[in-house]
C-alpha cells in the first residue's frame, strides 16, 4: 500500500482509527456485503463507520468503561463487527467466543475473561448464556443480534442489538463529539483483543493482543502481499479465531478492501462460486476437500475427459517444476500453458469459485505438499503461512511470487527468529502479544526472555526458507529410538478422496498405526456404485469392503515413505470427529491428546492390547 494512502496519517494507531480512515477516505465504497432473505446487502465505510459508533455510546450508556471486557459469541456477520469495533472504541477488550462451544466452555471463556456484557447472535448462543448465568457472576447485560424467537424472554438484562444502537443515537444527539473523542483517546498499546488459544493440550488460555500488535501485523502483510481496496475476500471461519480476525478486521480495515460475509462454513464452497473473491485464506482441510472433490469428479467422468485431465495436469505439474526451480520454460511450454488454462486449469478453478484469486493462503497447520502442487500446476500458487495466536497469527509466508513448496517462506518484516533447544522456533516482533490474561507464569514460561517459543521444530535451506517439521510436543519416538514427524504421514493419506481424518500413533512403540476417518460423501458414492448397502455412518465405516478400499489408500501412500514411517496397521473410526464433542478445534485439527484417551481402546487393540 502507497504511503500516501496509509490511513493512519491523521487518526490513532488503533483500529477504531483505521476504520475513521476509512471512512474519510472511501466514503460511500463498499465494505462489507452479507446476504438477508438471498439478497446480498451492502453496507458503505460511512454505514459501517455510523453502527460502530453507536453501537459504542449504547454500550457507553449501559455503564461499560474502559479497561472492562466484552465476549461475542456468534457466527461471522456484520454485527460481530460493528460490536468488535465499538466495544474496543469504548476503551473496553473483545473476547471472542466459538459459536459451536458448548455451554460449558462458554461458561469457561466468559467467566475466565470476567466479561460484563455478552453480544450474541440469535436465540441459540442466547440460551447458551442463559444455562450457565449462575456461573458468570460479572456478567450484566446480554445483548441480541437477532432476536428471533426471544419475544417471551422476560429477562430485563437481555437488550435487541437495535435497542442498543438506538441507546447511542440519543447519546449522540446529546453529545455530539464523544466518539471522536473516544476514538482519539485509542492508545496502540491498549489491549484490544484477547484471543483464546484453542486449548489442544488444555484449557483455552487468553491472548491479549494490543493496537499496536495488530497494527503491526497489518503493515508487515500488506508490505509483502499483492493486496488492494478493491480486493473482495470471503469471511467464513471463526472470527474469533486470529486468521479470521487477521483476514475480516485488521487487513480489511488497514487495507480497506471489502468483506463478504458466507452463509456458513458448510456452504463456503457456494459462497466462492457466487462472490468470485481475488484473496482467499483456507484452512488446510479446505483446500483438501477441493482437491479430492476434483479427482472424485475426474474418476466418474467419461474415458477420454480422464485422458485429457491427466494430460493437461501432468503438463502444468512440468511447467510447475520448471517456475519452482526458478528457471525459465521456453515458449513450446507457455504455448502448452496457455492451451492447458483453456481446455482444463480455467473450468476447473471456475467450478472450485477461485478462478479471480490473486492472493491465496493456507494457513492454521500443515498442509501436503502434493496438495500445493495441484494448484500451482492449476496456475493458482498458495502461500503457506506460519505464526501462532500469540505473535499476532503470521511470522513466515512466501514474498510476492516468491514460492518453494513444503516451506512457509520466511520472516515478515521486522520478525526476528532464531532456533532454541531441539531446533525449536522463536520469534520476536513488535507484533508478539502482551501476555495471557491473568496467567503470568504461562506469560513467563512462552515469552520470558523476549523470545516466544513456538513449540515448532524447524529448519531453514540454504535460501533462508522455514520448513516446519511437526509440533515438538507432537514428535513420535519409536521404541527403536526413531523420531518421526506424524503431521507429513497424516497430510499424505488425507490426499486420499475417501479418507477424510487420519491420526497416526506410534510413540514408544515399535511400529505405527492410524486412526481413519472416512470421508462420508465419497465412501458414500463409492458405496452406491458398488452396489454396498449400509445405513448410517458406523455401518458403512464398518463394511469389509470399505475397509480394503482404505486399506489400499494407505498401501498406496505408505509407497512414499521409508519402512519405518509406514502404517503398519489402522482402524476406521466409527463415528465423525466433532468439535462438540471435543475432538477438533473449530479449524478442524485434531485435538490429539483427547482422540488418543478417547479411543485407547482401539489403539490398544492394534497393539495386540484389546
Amino acid at each position: 500500500m502507497d504511503s500516501k494512502n496509509n490511513p493512519m496519517n491523521t487518526f490513532p494507531e488503533t483500529l477504531p482509527g483505521l476504520l475513521a480512515g476509512n471512512r474519510d477516505r472511501f466514503g460511500n465504497r463498499t465494505a462489507l456485503r452479507e446476504k438477508d432473505l438471498g439478497v446480498w446487502q451492502e453496507v458503505s465505510w460511512d454505514q459501517y463507520y455510523d453502527h460502530v459508533k453507536h453501537f459504542c455510546l449504547g454500550l457507553i450508556s449501559l455503564g461499560l468503561m474502559k479497561g472492562q471486557n466484552v465476549s461475542i459469541l456468534g457466527d461471522n456477520c456484520r454485527e460481530w463487527l460493528y460490536a468488535d469495533l465499538a466495544i474496543q472504541a469504548a476503551g473496553a477488550v473483545t473476547v471472542g467466543v466459538y459459536p459451536t462451544n458448548p455451554p460449558s466452555q462458554v461458561a469457561y471463556i466468559i467467566g475466565h475473561s470476567d466479561s460484563v456484557m455478552a453480544v450474541v447472535r440469535d436465540q441459540e448462543q442466547t440460551d447458551k448464556v442463559l444455562e450457565v448465568r449462575d456461573k458468570i457472576p460479572l456478567l450484566r447485560k446480554i445483548i441480541v443480534m437477532d432476536m428471533k424467537g426471544l419475544r417471551h424472554y422476560h429477562d430485563p438484562d437481555i437488550l435487541s442489538f437495535t435497542e442498543v444502537e438506538g441507546l447511542g443515537k440519543t447519546l449522540a444527539r446529546q453529545n455530539p463529539a464523544l466518539f471522536e473523542e473516544l476514538v482519539a483517546a485509542t492508545r496502540p498499546e491498549d489491549v484490544a483483543l484477547i484471543v483464546y488459544t484453542s486449548g489442544t493440550t488444555g484449557p483455552p488460555k487468553g491472548a491479549m493482543l494490543t493496537h499496536g500488535n495488530l497494527l503491526a501485523i497489518g503493515r508487515s502483510f500488506s508490505e509483502v502481499t499483492a493486496m488492494h481496496d478493491t480486493d473482495q475476500v470471503v469471511s467464513y471461519l471463526p472470527l474469533c479465531h486470529i486468521a479470521e480476525r487477521l483476514l475480516s478486521a485488521i487487513l480489511a480495515l488497514y487495507v480497506g478492501y471489502t468483506v463478504n460475509f458466507a452463509e456458513s462454513i458448510d456452504t463456503v464452497q457456494e459462497s466462492l462460486f457466487e462472490i468470485s473473491p481475488t484473496i482467499f485464506v483456507g484452512v488446510p482441510r479446505i483446500w483438501e476437500k477441493m482437491y479430492t472433490s476434483i479427482q472424485v469428479r475426474i474418476k466418474n467422468t467419461t474415458p477420454t475427459k480422464r485422458i485429457a485431465y491427466h494430460f493437461w495436469i501432468s503438463v502444468g505439474k512440468k511447467i510447475s517444476d520448471q517456475i519452482l526451480a526458478g528457471k525459465n520454460y521456453h515458449l513450446g511450454f507457455r504455448l502448452l500453458r496457455r492451451l492447458g488454462h483453456l481446455f482444463l486449469y480455467r473450468s476447473v478453478l471456475d467450478k472450485l469459485g477461485l478462478l479471480k484469486v490473486r492472493l491465496a493462503v493456507s494457513g492454521s497447520a500443515p498442509i501436503a505438499p502434493e496438495i500445493l502442487k495441484f494448484f500451482h500446476a492449476l496456475g493458482l500458487p498458495i502461500s503457506e503461512v506460519y505464526g501462532q495466536t500469540e505473535g499476532s497469527g503470521v511470522s513466515h509466508i512466501h514474498h510476492g511470487n516468491d514460492r518453494k513448496i513444503g516451506s512457509v517462506g520466511k520472516p515478515f518484516p521486522g520478525v526476528s527468529f532464531k532456533f532454541g533447544e531441539a531446533g525449536e522456533i522463536l520469534t520476536t516482533s513488535e507484533m508478539l502479544f502482551k501476555g495471557y490474561y491473568k496467567d503470568p507464569q504461562a506469560t513467563e514460561a512462552i515469552r520470558g526472555d523476549g523470545w516466544l517459543h513456538s513449540g515448532d521444530i524447524g529448519k531453514l535451506d540454504g535460501e533462508g526458507y522455514l520448513y516446519i517439521t511437526d509440533r515438538k510436543k507432537d514428535i513420535l519416538i519409536t521404541s527403536g529410538g526413531k523420531n518421526i514427524a506424524p503431521s507429513e504421514i497424516e497430510n499424505r493419506l488425507k490426499c486420499s478422496p475417501y479418507i477424510y481424518q487420519a491420526i497416526v500413533v506410534g510413540d514408544k512403540k515399535n511400529y505405527l498405526t492410524a486412526l481413519i476417518q472416512i470421508e462420508l460423501e465419497n465412501v458414500s458414492q463409492w458405496a452406491r456404485e458398488h452396489k454396498i448397502a449400509y445405513t448410517t455412518f458406523k455401518s458403512l465405516a464398518g463394511h469389509p469392503e470399505v475397509y480394503e478400499l482404505i486399506r489400499r489408500e494407505v498401501e498406496e501412500a505408505n509407497r512414499e515413505f521409508s519402512q519405518v514411517e509406514t502404517i503398519k496397521k489402522f482402524l476406521l473410526l466409527e463415528k465423525e470427529l466433532d468439535h462438540d464433542d471435543d475432538e477438533l478445534t473449530a479449524t478442524l485439527k485434531v485435538r490429539r491428546k483427547i482422540i488418543e484417551e478417547k479411543f485407547k481402546n482401539l489403539i490398544d487393540f492394534m497393539y495386540g492390547k484389546g
